[in-house]
């Protein structure tokens, strides 16, 4: 209806579960006619996989982990056989859904489609649709009104076939209770904790096992090669604060698109729907329209009370049929042109739609206006500043590539041409951390990183080329200062390397020790152990105890008790002893409720797993695998 937009969270979830990567903008019948000829990865029934769409999936998913992993992203994550494989197996995937949903004339309708985004709340300006907001969203994504309008459409018409399989998925309510009866069983025990400190003093290490130790393990103990180094970063934010625009620009502007600050004429009404669920319930649903008319022309000012009362769209009836203000292109064609003949106050005869029979009030006219210059010039300022710094970049990306190679003894000139800052760090790792990348700022790039460990950068100091760390963002460095690699000597490490080894034996004597206890007392041997007090876990709650522990607990056979169990934990042999197991009589309606919804979308997600395995059964699928291992950089 005019005033809802379906619910397609859960569906959503289970889809984005198995479909990984977001589709790009391609509508779905440039997928289904692309010939693809030449340097395809793979073909789906009739359709082909193009090398550029593969490449801007990688892309993506290389983003995706970026975002996920931050600095602890590396680019070779992705660049192995199995990751590029799972790439184009997600490009298959969403191809035979799109195939199937062109199969079964799935689609989304224009109608539909101008209300999903209407709804969209970045996309709204005091509750209701901006097209400013729209256009600027577009603008800063960098795409097309048409591209976003395809891409979305797409998306809706494929909620619709995997919304029908997610929808299938059922968990009875006995499924649910042995789940969770399985889930909130609770194990009583005791513990008895076996330390490696209580045989360090048996421990024993002598010279020659510290020097094989140093000897099998020297990585651990380099220094890696470190630099320190200076900087330049040529960004577009960079030249956007050097960017000013004249009074003369902003109002040539203001003047050039005036039809842009027009803010059109918006009109505010309020419906009685009737609704014909099939083509032989319209004459009934005209006929009860029309008896609705009668008594709203009687009683006008009771339009609302009668809305309430009759109306059969949901999202608006509970507000007595108001629909809010609205412009033009924001309704149905018929619906939005009988809003605008109407005058104030007036109430159409019945309408008919694609959704049924409208009776309509007329509650209020905001006239269109132009926005002043003055309302529009922060907007204006803003936009020909990123215009002009935009072309500025463009100009002087190949300048700044070119002067850092050209000069390449300083980073001095190639700051002083675009008024940049050098910047200057501390020394860096050859090989950093996690930690380390994660302060690194604009060099936490693994191109510009390496370059920096170059032989041309380390040994003659000349700039490292230009590099695109980021999009419109160009960075090159020069090394400063270089210490080579160097092995820690022995002398300098030998108490460590025997603290940790004795640290390894005493855990080794307490695991040993503990499992021949464990033994003994599953045989039945005599219990003495002081074991602590009685403790509780279920798997509910299984973040109190180590997963080590939780395992042995659970694994146990409790056919009989006490039953003991042990395992290893930080070292230390940690026995077990449990005395007691409880099985809730009764659930509680949140737990049911919630572990029900949770096996569910497991359900369902396997449901259209096997859904996906069965259309590759049916369609004839080839991968182009020489293609696919060319890829790898």
């Amino acid at each position: 209806m005019f005033d809802a937009v379906r619910n397609n969270k859960r569906i959503v979830q289970v889809f984005l579960g198995l479909i990984t990567l977001p589709f790009a903008f391609w509508g779905i019948d440039s997928y289904v006619r692309n010939s693809g000829a030449g340097n395809d990865l793979a073909s789906v029934g009739d359709t082909k996989i193009t090398a550029y769409q593969f490449e801007q999936a990688m892309r993506e998913r290389q983003d995706q982990m970026r975002r996920t992993l931050g600095a602890s992203y590396k680019q070779e994550m992705t660049n192995t056989p199995e990751a590029r494989l799972a790439v184009l197996n997600s490009l298959i995937d969403q191809r035979l859904l799109l195939l199937e949903a062109l199969k079964n004339r799935l689609q989304t309708s224009d109608v539909s489609l101008r209300e999903f985004i209407s709804r969209i709340p970045a996309l709204q300006e005091n509750g209701k649709f901006s097209m400013d907001r729209y256009e600027a969203a577009l603008r800063s994504q960098g795409t097309s009104q048409p591209q976003f309008e395809a891409k979305l459409r797409q998306d809706l018409t494929l909620q619709q076939l995997v919304g029908t399989i997610g929808d299938s998925a059922f968990v009875s309510e006995n499924q649910a209770d042995a789940m969770l009866k399985l889930q909130s069983e609770e194990r009583q025990f005791s513990e008895f904790r076996i330390a490696p400190e209580q045989f360090a003093d048996k421990v024993k290490i002598d010279e020659a096992a510290l020097q094989k130790f140093y000897a099998d393990n020297k990585v651990r103990f380099e220094v890696p090669e470190q630099v320190k180094a200076e900087y330049v970063v040529l960004s577009l934010d960079t030249l956007l604060a050097q960017t000013t625009v004249s009074d003369a620009e902003v109002k040539a502007s203001y003047d050039g698109h005036q039809d842009r600050y027009a803010q059109p004429e918006e009109r505010r009404a309020s419906h009685i729907l009737i609704v014909a669920k099939a083509d032989a319930d319209k004459a009934a649903a005209k006929a009860k329209a029309e008896e609705v008319l009668k008594e709203v022309r009687k009683t006008p000012a009771k339009f609302a009370e009668l809305a309430k009362q009759y109306s059969q769209d949901p999202g608006s009836a509970q507000k007595g049929g108001d629909l809010g203000f609205f412009a033009r292109g924001m309704m149905v064609k018929a619906f939005e042109d009988t809003v605008f003949k109407l005058k104030e106050g007036e109430i159409s005869s019945v309408l008919e739609s694609e959704f049924g029979y409208h009776i309509i009030k007329l509650t209020g006219i905001k006239p269109g206006k132009l926005r002043t210059l003055e309302e529009a010039r922060p907007e204006i300022e803003t936009e020909l500043k990123q215009q002009a710094a935009a072309r500025k970049f463009a100009e002087a990306a190949e300048s700044f590539t070119n002067t850092v190679y050209e000069q390449s003894d300083s980073l001095q000139p190639v700051a002083d041409k675009f008024k940049l800052k050098i910047q200057r760090t501390n020394w860096l790792p050859k090989t950093p951390n996690a930690n380390d990348m994660a302060t690194l700022g604009p060099l936490a790039n693994e191109k510009i990183y390496a370059a920096l460990f170059s032989d041309d950068a380390v040994k003659n100091k000349r700039n490292t080329e230009a590099v695109e760390v980021a999009p419109n963002t160009l960075v090159s460095a020069r090394v400063l200062e270089f210490v080579p690699a160097a092995l820690k000597p022995f002398d300098t490490v030998k108490a460590d390397i025997e603290k940790l080894l004795k640290s390894q034996d005493a855990s080794a004597m307490a695991r040993n020790a503990g499992e021949g206890k464990l033994a003994e007392l599953k045989k039945g041997g005599e219990d003495k152990l002081a074991w602590s007090l009685v403790k509780s876990a279920s798997r509910l709650q299984g973040g109190q105890l180590p997963p080590a522990a939780m395992q042995a607990l659970f694994k146990a056979d409790v056919e009989k008790l006490p039953a003991y169990v042990g395992t290893s934990v930080d070292g230390s042999y940690m026995l077990y002893k449990i005395v007691k197991i409880n099985r809730p009589e009764t659930l509680e309606a949140d737990k049911r409720k919630g572990l029900r919804a949770e096996y569910g979308a497991i359900v369902a997600q396997e449901d259209l797993a096997a859904y996906l395995a069965g259309l590759r059964a049916r369609y004839k699928i080839d991968i182009n695998k020489t293609g696919l291992e060319s890829k790898e950089r």
